[in-house]
């Protein structure tokens, strides 16, 4: 019976440690349910330049999903999709 205790105890531990970690790992993404995709900046240029330059101003948010997604639509249309 103890041992079942404990179980419980480490498996609820570890879903509220993961859970914390997914919170602080979006937390620089100022709205992550806004996430636009690549392709979407590829289409709308004009804002992947203006998110370009606000990830490039603000480091915490280098890593982000928009930052990233919007620099990759910039290399591909610089690059000409190739």
């Amino acid at each position: 019976m103890n041992r079942a205790r404990i179980l419980i105890l480490a498996a609820a531990v570890i879903a509220l440690g993961s859970t914390a970690v997914l919170n602080v790992t979006n937390a620089n993404e100022p709205d992550s349910g806004d996430v636009k995709t690549v392709a979407w900046y590829v289409a709308n240029i004009k804002e992947a330049r203006a998110q370009n330059q606000t990830c490039h101003d603000n480091p915490n948010l280098q890593g982000s999903e928009n930052c990233v997604n919007a620099l990759h639509a910039l290399e591909i249309t610089f690059k000409g999709g190739n």
